[in-house]
């Protein structure tokens, strides 16, 4: 969890819609494997970045699509980012609902919700595809839905 006001939040309290946090993930990667503008893409593709109120079946505050930077850099990275999705879906960059914030303390969810796609993968699958998540990227992003690919130009 992160960006809120609350130290060591839960699940539940996250969920409460009361502490100002949003559900993230942690991403600790080696820019000699892949690249920050690779992970930005990838985010992009694999949210619908014009739906600020949550995502797919996930609605509320605490599920609004957010990217926290790190540093000037990654901020950079971040906006040319957007502009970029936004070209690329045809829409203006006010359209994109995804929030670009310096990074706030990172607070690891519980434990029964780390690897949880994994972990649970039938009940994960139902649930992706009972919200419809994969059609929505589909819709939104076409054949590069759920993928890193160079921005189209």
């Amino acid at each position: 969890y992160s960006g809120g006001h609350v130290d060591r939040p839960t699940y539940r309290q996250v969920s409460s819609e009361t502490t100002g946090h949003q559900e993230a993930v942690q991403v600790r990667f080696d820019p000699e494997q892949i690249s920050y503008a690779e992970l930005l893409r990838s985010y992009w593709r694999n949210v619908d970045p014009l739906d600020g109120g949550g995502q797919f079946c996930d609605r509320g505050d605490s599920y609004r699509p957010v990217i926290f930077t790190a540093d000037a850099a990654q901020a950079q990275a971040a906006e040319a980012s957007a502009d970029a999705a936004a070209r690329e879906l045809g829409q203006p960059r006010s359209a994109l609902k995804v929030e670009l914030r310096q990074a706030a303390r990172f607070w690891p969810a519980e434990g029964d919700h780390q690897d949880y796609s994994l972990r649970n993968k039938i009940k994960y699958n139902y649930y992706r595809f009972a919200c419809g998540r994969d059609r929505r990227l589909d819709q939104v992003w076409g054949e590069k839905a759920r993928t890193a690919d160079s921005w189209s130009d």
